[in-house]
């Protein structure tokens, strides 16, 4: 058991004078974000939509050049839709967890088809797509449509225990996390059209970035910066003397010689040959164990991520030479 003393759901954690977490942080995040290229107000839901399948598990500064030489070639669901899952899985390169590449490719040709070529705005819709979960939906309803609903990731998610709760970590995600956030967002709770404004809504959506930004940038994982936190006088953990978490320690993922590193190698394989290739040079890509890679390759068959041929070559989807 963690030190999870505080089971309720979050509350907005106003302060003598009336002022919330998101008076402090909406205007705080308005002047300190990060200028990153997918939350300018250019930017179509298209290209959020890119952005957040491209963050999950990759960071930041991966993500950049890829998307912008993405949105380069790809402007529109459509002309993405259009494209071969060999040439989107070409251009995903190195990012990682390829298989995010083909459920993009599926949520765009189901965005051309059945949406006219326009990103869906509402939750429901969004989760509907192929590959599209309900963080990706919610953030692409919050920060390319404004809507106002609770977005919650990791960041998000060690912020709130700490400022709300008093936790030094979050701990398992749990069915909470959403109510704990919904109630931060300007205009919980308020029942008058006026409250609810499309105003209301850029902040609610402006809230949930910034609660991210705050945990990505100040209140991080290790070696918080407490001192340059915008809310340090209203934190929870700080006013509990920042008690250590003495819950589950998550075990720190390796890379080498993991199914992970295996399956790299060969993607690396078959993106770098302009067509199909014989067993023997996906063999060469990893000697060490010929029975992992026989297992990892069947995996991407299985996921789709590679084809065999006929003739007994391999290739990505549709890419027959």
């Amino acid at each position: 058991m963690g030190t999870t003393t505080s089971s309720t759901s979050a509350a907005p954690t106003a302060t003598a004078d009336g002022t919330t977490l998101a008076d402090v942080l909406v205007p705080w995040f308005r002047a300190h974000a990060r200028d990153l290229p997918w939350r300018r107000p250019e930017t179509t839901a298209w290209g959020v939509l890119v952005s957040e399948i491209m963050l999950q598990q990759t960071p930041v500064a991966r993500v950049e050049e890829p998307w912008r030489a993405w949105l380069e070639r790809w402007p529109r669901p459509s002309a993405m839709a259009a494209a071969p899952a060999s040439d989107v899985l070409r251009a995903w390169g190195k990012l990682g967890y390829p298989r995010r590449a083909l459920r993009l490719h599926a949520a765009a040709q189901a965005i051309a088809a059945d949406h006219g070529d326009v990103v869906p705005d509402d939750v429901a819709t969004l989760e509907s797509l192929p590959g599209i979960g309900t963080y990706t939906a919610r953030a692409v309803a919050a920060f390319a449509h404004g809507q106002r609903v609770p977005v919650v990731d990791t960041n998000v998610r060690r912020v709130v225990a700490r400022a709300v709760h008093g936790d030094a970590e979050a701990g398992a995600a749990a069915a909470r996390d959403l109510a704990d956030v919904e109630v931060l967002l300007p205009g919980a709770g308020a029942g008058d059209a006026a409250e609810r404004s499309s105003t209301r809504h850029d902040d609610a959506a402006t809230m949930s970035a910034a609660l991210m930004e705050l945990g990505a940038t100040v209140c991080v994982a290790r070696g918080p910066r407490c001192a340059d936190c915008p809310i340090l006088d209203r934190c929870a953990w700080q006013r509990r003397g920042r008690p250590a978490w003495d819950g589950p320690v998550r075990k720190a993922q390796t890379w080498a010689g993991t199914d992970r590193q295996v399956r790299g190698r060969l993607l690396d394989v078959l993106r770098g040959a302009p067509g199909p290739v014989t067993a023997e040079a996906l063999e060469a890509a990893w000697l060490t164990n010929p029975a992992q890679r026989a297992g990892c390759l069947d995996s991407l068959l299985v996921d789709g991520l590679v084809e065999q041929l006929a003739d007994g070559r391999f290739a990505l989807p549709g890419d027959v030479g």
